[in-house]
């Protein structure tokens, strides 16, 4: 199994940093729109849908609605605040879970979510794309769920006790949580001094890191509900050893989107 994660990963990593930092324009929204396109391959299973027709529509039909968006970037707005509300709302999904799942248990419903969570990443990333920080910001908003990602790990194995939502992913904890926030607002921090921010940029980055973060793992946690809730461990076998494009992604679909949100906000991203 590690030999397989390694392989996988050498395979996929130039790949990835290819086509996230050295393509442009149309090209960029085409291979974003290609990983999207294949999470709602996955996704599709986890809304009850086994068979592949069906499977295949749903991609079809997310892949039109990617078409429709790049061509109608006034939508961007609407895209974005439509995925602020759904991940609140999924953050209530998450701490309610079992109960809230008799809401969303029918496979309509999954699939309308699967729009919420695959298509304003898309978006979000797009648009941090066309700033003139763009490769910049893309890069700062997966190196802090990365970073969060890591520290939750060691610090979860080291001091995790208090269960983070036991009924959704019982292996995550509070700690871990703890110590993975606390990386990312380390590099955020670090960042902050090196390009001499004011107090007042600091402290505005430091919680803008700090809703990133969290929402990093509500994306986590709401992958994991789906998964549980339809019984399957990944999302597909997709990436040998590393299980679907979705399991790679899931933290991502809720932190881009708050990102560009957040940016877009503060006026940051077109300085």
């Amino acid at each position: 199994m590690l030999k397989q994660r390694i392989i996988t990963a050498l395979i996929l990593l130039p790949v990835a940093l290819a086509g996230f930092f050295l393509l442009n324009g149309g090209d960029f929204a085409l291979f974003i729109g290609f990983v999207v396109t294949l999470g709602a391959w996955e996704w599709a299973r986890l809304a009850g849908l086994m068979a592949q027709g069906l499977r295949m529509a749903y991609a079809a039909v997310v892949a039109g609605a990617l078409m429709l968006l790049y061509l109608m970037p006034d939508l961007a707005p609407w895209v974005l605040g439509a995925s602020v509300i759904w991940w609140g709302l999924a953050t209530w999904l998450v701490l309610t879970y079992p109960r809230s799942s008799e809401l969303w248990s029918s496979a309509a419903c999954r699939l309308l979510i699967g729009l919420l969570v695959l298509l304003p990443a898309w978006q979000g990333l797009v648009l941090l794309k066309h700033w003139p920080l763009g490769n910049w910001l893309i890069l700062a908003v997966m190196v802090l769920v990365w970073a969060a990602d890591i520290g939750a790990y060691f610090s979860g194995r080291a001091f995790g006790k208090r269960k983070l939502a036991p009924q959704v992913s019982p292996g995550k904890s509070w700690e871990g949580v703890y110590g993975g926030l606390l990386v990312s607002l380390l590099i955020t921090l670090g960042v902050a001094l090196s390009r001499d921010w004011s107090i007042g940029q600091i402290l505005l980055g430091l919680m803008g890191a700090a809703v990133v973060v969290m929402a990093s793992v509500i994306g986590d946690l709401t992958e994991s509900m789906f998964k549980r809730r339809s019984g399957i461990k990944d999302s597909s076998n997709l990436l040998p050893g590393h299980g679907g494009v979705l399991d790679r992604i899931d933290s991502l679909t809720a932190a881009i989107p708050l990102f560009a949100v957040l940016l877009w906000a503060a006026e940051w991203g077109v300085m």
